[in-house]
């Protein structure tokens, strides 16, 4: 009895055994046949790390190939949450809170959160970053990343935009060119141990490739001229706003732009107002400046000569339903006299002899009403009506600046068709793109865009452009020794009403040096300016001032390219 109750007992344990070395084997052979690729990517994800290696952001440089926006090396600070004691926390963040600058909130919430890994914050000053290596925090760790940094903190940060914390191109050259500089990534498996420790080895490496290099047309000392200058008027004048650029007429090379307000490229928390590039976003009547249009476009249709005469009535000119003014009676002028003098009636009364459809034509040629095309964002086209959509009283506005709608980058485009004899050149302002060892990659050369006026007809407007300096409303853009050519503006502004303002005005300066030679072409317009608001009075100035530094600079800056035809 003993005996057969023994194999029974026997044989149960020996059946539930091998049920379970079955159970087993069958586990077994389903891992390896089923499971297998699934438990393999576990232990990839334990023992190796994917890290994206980061790109160098290219380089921008101005014409002097002087650095105005490099790459950084800077730390990032990252946490381990799961690593981190709940009793720790709380004492954690009361120490990293003011270092960081971050609420008790915002890193309350990443440091509750149940992950191996939490960025905390990324890209932080070498000050902040040694404070917390001095804390000595456990499961604090750092990551060294790229951050885009800009060595002139304000200059032409209109021109060169920024990039955000990815280093990509959020706004202006950065933006533009963004395909560029920003390269492209490469990544690594790196092996860690046990403990998900990273070891200084790695099983598969792809070498990310650096950005490319972009040289400006920008001339830093241009650029620094223009800025300061714009700046002691924008102050001196309360004005609600100003804008500066600064060509070659030659070529559309720009050599500078400059707007105020104003922001400081490495800090990121301003006012889009201040952001804004003026120079080719805002949209202005732009008065008296205007006047180069009719003028080119009588003398180039032979329906004047500089001498011809002309009555201007005495400061009172009444057409259609509007009596037009002048800002002071004139009685007879000549045409030369017209424009020195700057007489809205006589203006008037010689684009009557032009006719509409015929200076239709000319604004456009001198590329009034659309986009140059400048290597910048949010140009925008201006505004003209087409004859057809004019009004009676048309003829008597749109000569002198008024009904037109024009941005400071257009002003400086037209004025350089008269300086450089008769060409509308496209504005640009990137050179050339460039790889880590110089070589070149893409070149940009100077486009022609128009043959606005021959060039007989450039010349005998220039001369008459000297006249104003020398002898009209624009006197005080005069500099000894040297020949100025130039035009003065007086715009008034429009009310939301549609009335034109009695206290609001647009003033502007346009013109170029040398007036026989010239290598500058500058317009000035400063808005809303106080208590002063006549162009001559206000930008003629500026424009003497920055013309004055930059020949004087070009002049002792030796050997110095201004464009590829000097």
């Amino acid at each position: 009895m003993y005996i057969r109750n023994y194999h029974r007992r026997f044989n149960a344990v020996f059946f539930i055994l091998l049920l379970l070395f079955i159970f087993c084997l069958a586990r077994l052979l389903y891992i390896q046949f089923f499971r297998s690729s699934y438990l393999a990517s576990i232990a990839d994800k334990q023992h190796n790390l994917f890290v994206e290696l980061e790109p160098r952001r290219g380089t921008i440089y101005d014409a002097n190939m002087r650095p105005q926006a490099i790459n950084l090396t800077v730390d990032s600070v990252f946490a381990s949450p799961n690593e981190i004691p709940a009793k720790d926390k709380e004492a954690m963040i009361s120490r990293l809170s003011p270092i960081l600058r971050m609420d008790h909130s915002t890193l309350k919430d990443r440091l509750y959160r149940k992950k191996s890994f939490v960025w905390l914050t990324r890209k932080i000053t070498p000050d902040q970053s040694e404070e917390i290596r001095k804390l000595k925090i456990k499961g604090i760790g750092f990551i060294k990343e790229s951050k885009r940094c800009y060595p002139n903190s304000y200059l032409a940060s209109h021109i060169l935009g920024f990039a955000g914390l990815d280093n990509t191109g959020l706004d202006g050259i950065e933006l533009v060119y963004d395909k560029y500089l920003k390269g492209e990534p490469g990544w690594a498996f790196f092996l860690r141990d046990a403990r998900q420790k990273k070891l200084d080895l790695w099983e598969k490496m792809v070498q990310p490739k650096d950005g490319y290099d972009v040289v400006l047309t920008i001339n830093e000392v241009i650029q620094y001229i223009a800025e300061r200058e714009l700046d002691k008027a924008f102050r001196a004048t309360r004005a609600k706003g100003a804008s500066i650029v600064v060509m070659d007429p030659h070529t559309g090379a720009i050599l500078a732009i400059a707007n105020r307000p104003t922001f400081d490229l490495n800090e990121r928390h301003v006012s889009k107002d201040f952001m804004r590039n003026r120079a080719i976003t805002d949209l202005f009547e732009p008065g008296s400046v205007f006047k180069i249009v009719t003028a080119s476009a009588a003398l180039q249709e032979s329906k004047v000569t500089e001498e011809q005469r002309f009555f201007c009535e005495n400061g009172a000119y009444k057409v259609a339903n509007h009596v037009l003014h002048d800002h002071q009676p004139h009685g007879w002028l000549t045409f030369r006299e017209v424009i020195s003098e700057s007489s809205n009636i006589g203006t008037c009364k010689v684009a009557q002899l032009v006719g509409a459809n015929s200076l239709f034509r000319y604004i456009k040629l001198f590329g009034f009403g659309s986009r140059s095309g400048i290597d910048l964002p949010g140009e925008i086209s201006g505004s003209i009506k087409e004859p057809r959509l004019w009004s009676k009283t048309s003829i008597t506005a749109v000569p002198m600046g008024q009904e037109v709608g024009v941005t400071a980058l257009q002003l400086v485009s037209a004025i350089s068709s008269i300086a450089n004899g008769g060409q509308l050149m496209k504005p640009y302002i990137v050179k050339e793109v460039r790889d880590r060892y110089g070589e070149v990659i893409k070149d940009f050369p100077p486009v022609c865009l128009n043959k606005v006026i021959s060039l007989d007809v450039a010349s005998r407007v220039r001369k008459i452009l000297i006249g104003v300096v020398e002898e009209g409303t624009g006197r005080m853009a005069k500099i000894e020794g040297v020949s100025v050519a130039g035009k003065t503006g007086t715009a008034q502004k429009l009310e939301p009403n549609g009335a034109y303002s009695h206290n609001k005005f647009v003033a502007s300066f346009i013109g170029f040096v040398p007036a026989e030679d010239p290598v500058l072409a500058i317009a000035v317009v400063i808005d809303e300016p106080r208590p002063y608001y006549f162009g001559g009075v206000v930008s003629a100035p500026v424009f003497k001032n920055v013309a004055v530094d930059a020949l004087k600079y070009f002049k002792t800056k030796e050997p110095l390219v201004l464009s590829e035809n000097q």
